[in-house]
């Protein structure tokens, strides 16, 4: 059985000037609730892990799990370079209530494809929920193979791929090899449709943090057999998926929620507000969409 099938929304983590905003995380995972997205991934690249402490993503990771309370799956983030920090983190994620594990990566090493093999083998060996492959190479500086998914594939538990590399020859390679061993997500916003044609399963979509029914409406027209339907959202959203990556992500996702209305929050340095111009620029698109 897949992880899950559909739109799992890479989640933004609201914060305040001096930690997490719990009661808007609550607001936040409320509206995904009501709005049919498929999964929650808490701490993935969308939710800023890289500047919250350990203790933060502990009680991000925990608060989703309980106020989720089960009704759709919650994935958490674990990902590192430090395989022994790594298994650590998604034994806890396991204990939490996680119910699968996504993991970049090991981004700034730039290890080997055997490398990565046993890292992702040490993490398995040591969890006995799922762990999704994610594969963002622009972020990380590695690239996964598809030889290397394929060997991947024969640990039991390393089920799921998120791929953001947007290079669909290696995609189709890769699906090609692990056909039903491993469920593939998009990573990208602009390619779930191209991703969903050679068998995966949805996307981990930034997209959804501000269109969470219409982001799973694309996935359910495509897995039910409505393929026009399908192309139609794709295409139909590809000026504002454009504008949610006009700037490094999260930046402009989390200001389009705060132009929504909601309180997302500040950033965290390195991370930093955009130009008013770009500002400007998002909030059009947001305003041809509706949304704002």
């Amino acid at each position: 059985m897949s992880i899950f099938e559909g739109s799992a929304v890479a989640l933004v983590t609201p914060f305040t000037q001096n930690g997490i905003n719990f009661e808007e995380l609550g607001k936040l995972l409320d509206f995904h609730l009501q709005n049919s997205t498929d999964a929650i991934l808490a701490c993935g690249t969308t939710g800023e892990p890289s500047t919250m402490t350990k203790e933060e993503k502990k009680q991000v990771i925990k608060f989703c799990v309980d106020h989720v309370a089960g009704r759709i799956p919650v994935l958490a983030g674990t990902g590192g370079n430090n395989t022994a920090e790594v298994v650590e983190f998604s034994r806890f994620a396991q204990q939490a209530g996680a119910d699968a594990l996504l993991i970049v990566t090991p981004y700034y090493n730039k290890c080997s494809q055997a490398g990565l093999i046993r890292h992702y083998y040490a993490v398995g060996d040591a969890v006995d929920i799922p762990v999704i492959v994610y594969n963002v190479p622009s972020r990380t500086g590695v690239n996964v193979l598809p030889a290397t998914y394929a060997a991947l594939a024969r640990h039991e538990n390393i089920r799921g791929i998120k791929e953001a590399s947007g290079n669909i020859s290696q995609i189709v390679k890769t699906a090609s090899l692990v056909k039903d061993k491993m469920d593939i997500y998009s990573g990208n916003d602009d390619q779930i449709v191209p991703i969903l044609s050679v068998g995966g399963k949805g996307v981990i979509s930034v997209l959804a943090n501000i269109l969470p029914k219409e982001t799973h409406d694309l996935c359910a027209a495509y897995l039910s057999g409505n393929v026009a339907k399908a192309c139609e959202l794709q295409l139909r959203y590809t000026s504002l998926v454009e504008a949610l990556f006009s700037d490094v992500n999260p930046i402009p996702v989390k200001t389009a929620l705060n132009l929504m209305g909601y309180q997302a929050g500040p950033l965290r340095l390195p991370l930093c507000e955009m130009s008013r111009e770009a500002e400007a620029k998002l909030k059009a698109t947001l305003a041809e969409y509706g949304l704002v």
